[in-house]
């Protein structure tokens, strides 16, 4: 059994990939892809793995958790999902560690499915924008209280990317930045369902969609019949040129109002982010999914 799970990051995409792939879920199923709904795993993948503390879980576990999330038996891909699956919020920066928690869910998560193909998917974010949304939803008021003694200009991805490898040396870790999510949609749909290259599918454009005017949907709707399927650098360059014409600014632009983050304090994040974005696209096992590459 095949089994893609996206496990986060909390606060970038908001489970919207799921709901896209959710509304190709039929189609799916014809190729023996399931789709199930988060409320039939997600309690229950985290008491299970929360049961085993670190151990081996008993006998016939792995096949009673498939039994309760997917219904039909020719099944060859189940696509999940769960942006909390490491952590909520409030808990991100435990003991000052970046998803301290990340090896244990990633051992447990391998531990309940020891025999199946496991791959992970992962959205990242710019660590100002991510540090900003993540303590509003932990409600915390201090920049300061949320980190502890973690510096902001250390929140590094490539800690908790090497942190998973680390515990699933044979998994591959699918990640991408939530700031290209709108340019390479398709593909990350395509990419954790599994799907057949030929396979057409609804709901590539949820995220354009919420971004542009209703003209340039229009635009990108006429112009995108001139496409060939499968053509994802000619795809790309569209939705750019869209991006370009008709977006809607205070929709693509991460304001940073925390004190505690100035203007030159987001530029070194910001440099900080590129190159962290460049040590994880050389890490082994880990594909960086980024636009026009």
């Amino acid at each position: 059994m095949q089994i893609a799970f996206h496990i986060g990051a909390n606060c970038t995409d908001e489970d919207r990939l799921l709901k896209s792939i959710l509304k190709n879920a039929d189609a799916l199923l014809q190729q023996g892809i399931a789709v199930p709904g988060p409320g039939k795993y997600r309690k229950l993948i985290r008491e299970a793995i929360e049961s085993l503390d670190g151990g081996t879980p008993a006998g016939g576990a792995r096949d009673v958790l498939l039994d309760a999330i997917v219904e039909d038996d020719d099944i060859a891909r189940i696509v999940l999902a769960n942006d909390n699956f490491i952590t909520i919020p409030k808990r991100i920066f435990d003991h000052s560690v970046f998803y301290h928690q990340a090896e244990k869910k990633v051992h447990g998560l391998h531990a309940l499915f020891p025999d199946d193909e496991v791959s992970l998917f992962m959205g990242l974010r710019h660590p100002a924008s991510f540090l900003q949304e993540t303590m509003r939803r932990a409600d915390v008021s201090s920049l300061a209280q949320y980190l502890g003694v973690l510096p902001p200009q250390e929140v590094h991805w490539s800690d908790v990317v090497r942190r998973i490898k680390r515990a699933a040396p044979q998994t591959p870790l699918y990640v991408w930045c939530n700031e290209d999510t709108p340019l390479i949609w398709e593909e990350l749909m395509r990419l954790q369902s599994g799907v057949a290259d030929d396979t057409p599918m609804t709901g590539q454009f949820d995220i354009l969609s919420d971004i542009i005017t209703r003209q340039g949907m229009q635009e990108l709707a006429m112009r995108m019949d001139s496409i060939a399927p499968g053509d994802v650098e000619a795809r790309e360059n569209l939705i750019a040129d869209v991006l370009e014409a008709h977006a809607l600014p205070d929709l693509i632009e991460d304001s940073i109002g925390l004190p505690e983050l100035d203007d030159l304090m987001v530029q070194a994040m910001t440099e900080a982010y590129e190159a962290d974005l460049d040590v994880i696209a050389k890490m082994d096992g880990v594909e960086l999914i980024l636009p026009f590459d």
